[in-house]
């Protein structure tokens, strides 16, 4: 991953590549990193997992119980699925959410166990609504109002078998009197009751619907005449059951989604955690979602981790900030600050802290007539609460825990901070520690989650509420049946891979097509600081090294490279640059000149590539030379970090050789190709495949940033060069696209460019979307690809309507699978490269299996789950399995098999490049405020920066670089 070199920002800094991806808590379920699909910093590309074999190392066996005997349940032998499948067969076929046509058969048999439990239930559920008068949308105020429900004595007696989502419905294993009308008196907690004039809310709790478990149970059994029957009601009022206890007892990061499987964490931080730095630690908390599988019941139970603002006195923790404070009062960094939430010792309220003032107890004035009007926060204090002392009152500032429209400012010591999810982007430090705690081998998981899990979240034994529902779940994880894929033939111009494990060597191969390399420059980046640089310039003896080692690199993997030097650019000196917060942009204002001098010299004339030799991984001028060469000037730029390329000579080759596969692939060439029997579900018919994604500002951007789509296309039957269209979403963090249509066009207009005709056949690969955004996709995306097809059928091509098949790639989910014997495991006790697993734990009438192609090389290894939602094509089961197995070993910058798809992947990785090109709006400065001065100021300002951003962003990619994997 070489060319996203970064590293220490000058002056502010930025995100590189941005932080947890689309928007997501810095949380990681078991992974290898605490940024979820932290984009660039996952398995993608990596081949799996980072970190360590959990903390600190792992010693002895590394299979979960491995001394059981697997054993295979009757509902998931051979005949019962083909049962299933003949059933299928009388019921008309549709394109739309196809029906499964089979399951798979190629490969070696396994039994793996996954984190699935048997759960049964029996009888109606009464599902209610919920309305509160007067209405609130204050999630604290909403919370603490089912608290106080919970305590009515209307209430007390039903407990035992009613759950709730602490805002709009209860569901309950009883039937309830009508009308249901109660009323509650507000008080905060740490209050012994209501004041005089308190507020009462009615709370009115209306049947809606009676929900029948048999019909689940028929949908289960795979009968014919369910299938177009939604489980989801039953589904998430299971849910609201199996985690009333859980959200009672722990920390619910997340929401219940009624129209999707998507389910809140609960974390515990008063149990095991890590500290990451000053202000955060690492907390471990599970996740518990009920799930639909062929003649049984599941509750999917996964080990998940997040990061927490530590608790303790606020003063405290200002204290431990003051370093950094340089004379002024301490503060906190603005995400921080969002994150913190406090109790009030003298009140003993929850509060959100709004902001950190610059003043202290003894120096801010506020306003209290009963006092005589105009005083300090320390005399009001000492007046009101004799009782209370403060420590700091000349040294510490005041803080807001007031609301949007009133102010309430009290000193930092009398508040102690709640641990809380922690809503900013972990630096490299912290995410290092984070990695360290939650990358664990699977064994670890497994009995975290059997030995913690099942007990915390109530589950085993079972806790009331749902042992009032009549839920019964098996302590034991389920054992199912998978299969191990074998890899692909790999062809290479001259020379043999031999795939391992998922991946294969190149040090003797020649790519397939090597692509022809007009003249290339190299530019070098002095950013040492106070340090002596790695490389001075042109005239230094190393760079010199370097470079031609660099240039017989190419020349040996059968690139066509002129001989001689390559150009040799002035170094672009950064050190001379003062260190302020203009320096980011005089730093790239040097750079472009530098590269635009030498165009001008050059009458214009562009090399294939810029090399950019960059002293320290960098967050802003990475993606700000990204910008200059993809958008301003339209140069293609490899990046490569010194202390890097100037390893040892075995990992300088190895470094070099991936920095190769770069080249050629941005310049058109082709690595390596798979053989033509793994091809052929591909060439069969002339196809394109596609892959589509989107991505969203995450954790620090500015409010208003706006989403960035992405779509890719392959352009002949290699499949291996994928040309990019790029585009701002019109509205920030929606994940449909708003202009498919003209996408498609374009990557449409590219293959008939390249190849006279037009593709008979089109395979989506969709990235990104959630089970419930399925039908969405159907219904939005699907109709502005046909309305491509529609706008490419002229007079003189005629009707054009190829067939389509769109299939969602997952990486979101929480399965995982466990080997049960040795025999059929790595060293660190995860599943094996082309495992797949298409019964016991997928969907009834779905069309969809968990695909994992990649190597777990640390941590545990986390499979693909692809769902075909749409599909013209009659694949079939084997044909969609292996074929985008096969297709994982054609990703074009690792000698080794993805975990994605690589159209989808490569989707993702054009959406990251975008980020570059807004990397400033991907960075709030702001440290010491939080909230705002109300909600439409807020969206005024959102307007504004997505304005700001739009008018940033212009044409998007230069046209030099419209056909061409500028990304890669």
């Amino acid at each position: 991953m070489s060319d996203r070199a970064r590293g220490p920002p000058r002056g502010r800094g930025g995100p590189g590549r941005g932080g947890p991806s689309r928007g997501s808590s810095p949380s990681s379920s078991g992974r290898a990193t605490p940024t979820q699909r932290g984009r660039g910093y996952g398995d993608r590309g990596g081949g799996g997992g980072g970190g360590g074999r959990g903390r600190g190392g792992y010693d002895g066996p590394v299979i979960f119980n491995e001394g059981a005997k697997p054993t295979i349940p009757p509902r998931l032998s051979d005949a019962s699925h083909q049962e299933l499948i003949r059933g299928f067969q009388s019921l008309a076929i549709k394109p739309n959410r196809p029906l499964r046509p089979g399951y798979g058969t190629l490969g070696t048999p396994v039994t793996l166990r996954a984190n699935f439990h048997g759960l049964s239930h029996k009888g109606p559920i009464y599902d209610y609504n919920i309305s509160i008068t007067p209405s609130t949308d204050i999630k604290r105020i909403k919370s603490r109002i089912f608290e106080l429900l919970e305590l009515s004595p209307v209430v007390t007696p039903h407990l035992g078998y009613i759950a709730h989502d602490r805002s709009q419905r209860l569901v309950s294993a009883r039937q309830l009197p009508q009308p249901l009308d109660i009323q509650v008196p507000f008080y905060d907690e740490g209050d012994n009751g209501p004041r005089a004039g308190a507020t009462v809310y009615t709370i009115s709790i209306q049947l809606d619907r009676i929900l029948d478990s048999r019909e689940l149970q028929k949908y289960n059994n795979g009968e014919a005449d369910m299938r177009d029957y939604d489980p989801l009601p039953i589904i998430s009022a299971l849910n609201l059951v199996l985690q009333q206890h859980a959200s009672r007892v722990a920390i619910r990061v997340g929401k219940s989604d009624r129209k999707s499987s998507q389910q809140p964490k609960y974390f515990f931080p008063t149990e095991e955690r890590k500290r990451l730095g000053v202000g955060l630690m690492a907390v471990q908390g599970f996740y518990a979602s009920v799930r639909p599988s062929y003649k049984q019941l599941l509750v999917n139970v996964n080990v998940c981790y997040a990061a927490f603002v530590e608790p303790g006195n606020l003063a405290q923790a200002l204290l431990a900030f003051n370093q950094n404070s340089r004379g002024a009062m301490p503060t906190f960094p603005k995400n921080l600050i969002k994150s913190i939430k406090v109790k009030t010792r003298h009140l003993g309220h929850t509060k959100t802290l709004r902001a950190v003032l610059t003043t202290s107890a003894r120096n801010t004035y506020i306003d209290i007539p009963d006092m005589g009007g105009r005083i300090t926060v320390e005399v009001y204090f000492k007046k009101k609460y004799p009782n209370i002392s403060l420590k700091y009152p000349a040294d510490l500032p005041v803080v807001d825990i007031g609301s949007q429209n009133r102010k309430v400012l009290v000193p930092a010591e009398i508040c102690d901070i709640l641990p809380s999810i922690y809503r900013g982007k972990l630096t490299d430090m912290q995410t290092a520690e984070m990695i360290k705690y939650a990358c664990n081998i699977p064994k670890v998981n497994a009995e975290a989650i059997i030995g913690t899990g099942l007990p915390k979240l109530g589950l085993s034994p079972l806790q009331s509420p749902a042992n009032g529902f009549g839920v019964t779940i098996d302590p034991e994880m389920v054992q199912i049946p998978g299969r191990e894929l074998p890899p692909p033939g790999l062809s290479y111009r001259a020379g043999r891979a031999q795939p391992n494990n998922g991946s294969w060597n190149i040090m003797n191969v020649k790519f397939q097509r090597g692509a022809q390399v007009s003249g290339w420059w190299v530019l070098v980046v002095v950013d040492s600081g106070k340090y002596k640089p790695t490389i001075s310039g042109p005239g230094d003896p190393q760079m010199k090294e370097l470079v031609e080692g660099f240039g017989n690199k190419l020349k040996n993997s059968g690139m066509a490279v002129p001989t001689g030097l390559p150009l040799l650019l002035p170094p672009a000196n950064l050190n001379i640059i003062q260190a302020d917060d203009s320096s980011r942009n005089k730093a790239l204002d040097k750079i472009r000149g530098i590269l635009k001098q030498q165009l001008e010299q050059n009458k214009q004339r562009k090399p294939s590539f810029v090399l950019v030799l960059l002293e320290n991984r960098d967050n802003f001028i990475y993606p700000g030379i990204k910008r200059i060469g993809d958008v301003e000037l339209g140069i293609h730029t490899i990046h490569m970090q010194l202390k890097k390329a100037l390893n040892e000579p075995r990992k300088q080759d190895q470094y070099l050789s991936n920095i190769a596969l770069k080249v050629n692939t941005k310049l058109g060439g082709i690595n390596h190709m798979l053989d033509p029997n793994a091809m052929r579900w591909l060439t069969k018919q002339t196809t394109m495949m596609v892959g589509i994604d989107v991505t969203h500002p995450g954790p620090g951007s500015r409010e208003g940033t706006p989403s960035i789509a992405a779509v890719v296309a392959s352009v002949d039957d290699s499949f291996v060069q994928f040309p990019a269209s790029l585009r701002l979403q019109k509205k920030s963090k929606k994940e449909m696209l708003d202009e498919l249509r003209d996408m498609m066009i374009e990557r449409l207009l590219v293959y008939e460019k390249k190849n006279k005709k037009l593709p008979e056949r089109i395979l989506v690969f969709r990235d990104g979307v959630s089970e419930g955004q399925f039908d969405t996709v159907l219904e939005e995306e699907l109709a502005q690809i046909l309305e491509a097809f529609k706008k490419m059928s002229t007079g003189s091509r005629g009707k054009y309507r190829p067939k389509l098949s769109i299939i969602i790639c997952g990486k979101r989910h929480h399965a995982k699978f466990f080997p049960t014997s040795s025999q059929f495991a790595d060293k660190n006790g995860n599943t094996r490269p082309g495992t797949v697993v298409d019964k016991g734990v997928t969907g009834v009438f779905d069309f969809d299996f968990y695909l994992q192609a990649h190597a777990g090389l640390q941590g545990s290894v986390k499979a693909t789950h692809y769902t075909v939602v749409y599909d013209e094509s009659s694949l079939g089961a084997d044909e969609i399995q292996k074929g985008t197995h096969d297709a994982s070993y054609l990703y074009a910058r690792a000698t080794k098999a993805v975990s994605l798809i690589p159209p989808a992947y490569y989707a993702d990785l054009a959406c990251e490049r975008g980020r570059c090109y807004l990397n400033d709006f991907l960075v709030d400065d702001q440290t010491t405020v939080s909230g705002g001065s109300g909600r439409f100021n807020r969206d005024e300002e959102a307007t504004r920066v997505f304005e700001a951003a739009k008018k940033s962003w212009g044409e998007g990619l230069h046209p030099d670089m419209r056909e061409s994997m500028f990304y890669i």
